[in-house]
Parts: C-alpha cells; structure tokens; sequence
C-alpha cells in the first residue's frame, strides 16, 4: 500500500483540529488558508475519507478526524524525535572530530616544529587532543593518502596518489661524529677522509637513503656504508657510542642527542631535505585541523 501523504499534511491537519478554523491554521503555520485546504484534501484523498464538516459558520470534525488525531499525533512526535536524535548524533560526532586531530609525523622534525607550534596553537585558544602518529615518511604518505591523519609531516615530496606536498623548510643533512674523534676538530671534511671510517647510512628505500644515493650518484662518489639503520635515533645512539659516524638530517640532532656528538656539515655536494605538510587534494579542513596547520607553518 502506498502512502500519498506526508507529514506536512499531518501537521495542516492537526492545526486545523486545534483551531477549529482552516484561516486560523494557515496563520500559525505561515501558509496561506488554500495551502492549509490543499493539504488537508490530500490527506482526505489518501485516506478515503472526510475529515472535516464545513459550514460557514463552523468546521467541525468528522469520527474518522477523531480517530486520526491521536495517530498523527504520535507519527508527527516519532518524526520529531527522530529528527532530534540524528541531529545530536551528528553534532556528537562532528565534536569528536573537532576534539582529536591526528598527524602523521617523521620524528626527526618532532623537535624542530611541533613543541611551538603546540603553544602556539593552545595560545590560540584551541583545546583538541592531538594524536601524533610518529611514522616514515612513506607511512605518512600513506596514512594521509587513506585517512587515517588528518594531515602529515614528513620529508621529501612522494607519489602517494591523492596527495599534496606543501614545503616549508629545508633540512640539511650533516656529519654526526663522537666528539673524541679525530675529525671532530675539522672544520672541513672531504669523503677521502671517510674511506677508513664506520659509515652509518640510512635504510636502503627510506626518504633520507634516496637523497643521499641520488646525490652521490649525481656527484659520481662511492659511499660505502658498515651500518645501516631505519631510524635516524638509532644512527645518533651509535654515533654516541663511537661506534661510528653518521650522516643524518640535521633537525635530528637535537639537545638529546647532543651530548657525546659533534655535527660537521657534510661533504659535498650538500643534500637538502624539503620539509612540508602533506594533505589530501580537495580534503576541506575543519577549523581546528586548519588551525594547527597554521600553527606548524613558520612565521613570516
């Protein structure tokens, strides 16, 4: 059986019930008195029966509108419930949104960019919870490109499809040497001085290894390595340990890892690491995700 009304037809009738006049529904609904008729006769119509007796004087109601009063009645109260309870649904979830920001990060950059920019971003007022997911730079691409961040922080721009790399800084690879070492007081080192040294090189197929590979290869420099590591932390602990030297991207040194380290620029050619924020194309930011972006970009 098909049903050829609606609610708003409910609501007509109903008004008309409560007033007892078609000119005085039309007024509390803001409709005029031939949209309040057509209303009602579409719901005679649909249910096969007359609802109302008119007169001139008087427009009385029929049983069959008696009948009908208590169950539209309770149609229009169910409609309006739930109504109620998607729109707080959808404000529950539009605030959990808003109340937890997830990035993706290298952690090496960690240091340089996310404690003022945090401050900055409270100082603005906002409160989010931030999720921080400390990643490669591929993961980040990859959990920016899936939705699983709202945005990343990563190095070197990559092919993930759906994605957009705005840059914001370069980040110089350096020499990481223990300070008791013989070409800890140099100011410059050539790679002839590297030959007899314990090389620690970033895992082959990271962001930082293809920099490195890409640029000696360019420059035409062998580059044998002894150690390789996937993080650059792990390349610093060894470094502090003596137990070789490291090329690494200078934002990793950090006042933690400082101690027991020199840095030396690297030997030619120098190798830039761009920095940016990686995001979805076309993704419209909410207000707080928008925000904390703003908060990472450097201060012009």
């Amino acid at each position: 059986m098909r049903i050829n009304f609606d609610f708003s037809d409910l609501e007509a009738f109903l008004a008309v019930m409560k007033t007892g006049s078609f000119h005085t529904a039309a007024s509390s609904l803001s409709l005029s008195q031939s949209a309040i008729t057509r209303r009602v006769q579409k719901l005679e119509i649909a249910l096969d029966s007359e609802l109302f007796e008119r007169t001139t004087r008087a427009v009385k109601p029929t049983l069959a509108a008696k009948r009908l009063r208590a169950r539209a009645e309770a149609i229009l109260e169910d409609a309006q419930e739930t109504t109620r309870a998607m729109r707080d649904e959808s404000v529950a979830f539009a605030h959990q949104r808003n109340a937890v920001v997830t990035v993706a990060v290298i952690p090496t950059v960690v240091t340089a960019l996310l404690p003022a920019a945090i401050r900055h971003f409270r100082g603005e007022g906002y409160r989010a919870r931030i999720r921080f997911l400390d990643l490669t730079a591929n993961a980040v691409a990859e959990a920016v490109s899936h939705g699983d961040a709202d945005f990343g922080i990563c190095s070197v721009p990559v092919s993930e499809s759906g994605t957009e790399f705005e840059p914001l800084f370069d980040d110089p690879m350096v020499l990481a040497l223990p300070s008791g070492h013989p070409l800890a007081g140099r100011e410059r080192i050539d790679w002839a001085d590297l030959d007899a040294e314990a090389l620690i090189l970033p895992s082959r197929g990271t962001g930082n290894r293809l920099l490195i590979d890409d640029a000696m290869a360019r420059a035409r420099l062998p580059h044998a390595w002894t150690y390789e590591v996937h993080r650059s932390t792990t390349a610093l602990e060894l470094v502090s340990g003596g137990s070789g030297i490291a090329l690494v991207p200078g934002s990793a040194v950090t006042p933690g890892f400082s101690v027991g380290i020199v840095v030396r620029p690297m030997p030619a050619p120098t190798i830039l690491r761009p920095i940016g924020l990686l995001s979805r194309i076309g993704q419209k930011d909410s207000p707080v995700v928008a925000a904390l972006k703003a908060a990472v970009r450097p201060s012009t």
